[in-house]
C-alpha cells in the first residue's frame, strides 16, 4: 500500500487538525513551541476543525490548522509544499489579520492575545542551516522585547536531509511529515510516543478509497496552481530581462555583450533591435 504523503495540506490537516486528533497536535506544538522557550501546553481547541465541508477543490476551503490556547493565544499552522514566493509578507499579513480580528468595536487594546505562525515549508527559504528557525520582535542591539505578542516559526523540511532518527525531539515529527522510509517508523515511535497516532491516522487513511480521492484532487490542483504560479513568475522575469536589453539597445552596447548580460540569444536581441 502506497501511503498518502502528509505534506499535501488535506492530508496535514486530516492528521493534526481533526477533533479526534488534538492530541497530536498537541504533541507536535510542544515539541516545536517549548524549543522557542515557551512552557508546555495542557490543552488546545480546534478553531477550524477539520470537516467533511473541507472541499479540496473549493478555494474558499482552509487547509490550515488554527488553534487557541486555554489562556487564549492564537496559533495558526501552514503546510506548504510548493513556494509560493513572498512567504514573509504572506506570513505577516496573515498574521496581522488574526491579531486585528481579535478585537471587536469598543474592546480595548490589551484585550489582544498572542498570535503565533508555524509555516512547515517542503521548500528552502532562509539563509541559514537550521530546520526550525523562530522570530520575535526585539531590539537590534540589546536583544530587548518590544512585545511577545508576535512569534514566527519556520520549519524547512530540506534541511533535515542529512538527519537521522537518533532522538526524541522535533526533528522526529518532521521527518516523518518529509516521507522518511517507513523502516524508520519503529525508531521515530520509540523516540517519540505520539507520533503512533498520527502515523496510524495516515496509514488509515491510505486505506480509504473516498480519502484516497479526495487526497489525488487536492495533489492534482495544488500541483497545477504551482505551476501556474511559476509560468507567471518566469514571465515576468522574462518581460523584465526584455526590458534590460532594450534599454541597453538604447545605449547602443553591442549585442554580444546584451547577449552575456541578460542570458537571451543573440537571435532574441536581434529581433528586439527590429
Amino acid at each position: 500500500m502506497e501511503l498518502l504523503d502528509p505534506r499535501v495540506d488535506f492530508v496535514f490537516k486530516r492528521i493534526f487538525g481533526s477533533e479526534n486528533n488534538k492530541d497530536v497536535l498537541l504533541a507536535f506544538l510542544n515539541r516545536v513551541l517549548t524549543e522557542a522557550g515557551d512552557p508546555p501546553l495542557t490543552e488546545i481547541i480546534l478553531m477550524n476543525p477539520y470537516t467533511d465541508k473541507d472541499d479540496p477543490l473549493d478555494k474558499q476551503s482552509i487547509f490550515d490548522v488554527y488553534a487557541k490556547t486555554s489562556e487564549g493565544k492564537l496559533i495558526d499552522i501552514e503546510m506548504q509544499l510548493f513556494n509560493k514566493y513572498d512567504i514573509e509578507k504572506r506570513t505577516l499579513f496573515y498574521w496581522s489579520k488574526r491579531y486585528s480580528s481579535q478585537l471587536h468595536e469598543g474592546e480595548k487594546y490589551q484585550e489582544l492575545k498572542k498570535c503565533v505562525t508555524i509555516n512547515i515549508l517542503n521548500y528552502a527559504f532562509l539563509a541559514n542551516d537550521n530546520y526550525h528557525s523562530t522570530f520575535h520582535l526585539r531590539e537590534d542591539r540589546t536583544g530587548l522585547t518590544l512585545i511577545d505578542d508576535i512569534e514566527i516559526h519556520f520549519l524547512e523540511l530540506p534541511k533535515l536531509d542529512d538527519v537521522i532518527p537518533s532522538q526524541g525531539g522535533l526533528e522526529n515529527w518532521l521527518l516523518f511529515l518529509k516521507g522518511v522510509d517507513t523502516t524508520h517508523w519503529e525508531v521515530l515511535k520509540m523516540n517519540e510516543p505520539g507520533l503512533e497516532k498520527a502515523m496510524d491516522t495516515l496509514q488509515f487513511l491510505s486505506q480509504d478509497s473516498e480519502a484516497r480521492r479526495l487526497y489525488e484532487a487536492r495533489q492534482k490542483y495544488l500541483h497545477d496552481e504551482a505551476s501556474m504560479l511559476e509560468g507567471a513568475r518566469k514571465a515576468g522575469i522574462k518581460s523584465g530581462i526584455t526590458e534590460v536589453a532594450k534599454n541597453m539597445l538604447d545605449l547602443n552596447l553591442d549585442i554580444s555583450t546584451i547577449a552575456k548580460a541578460t542570458g537571451l540569444t543573440e537571435q532574441e536581441i536581434i529581433q528586439l533591435k527590429k
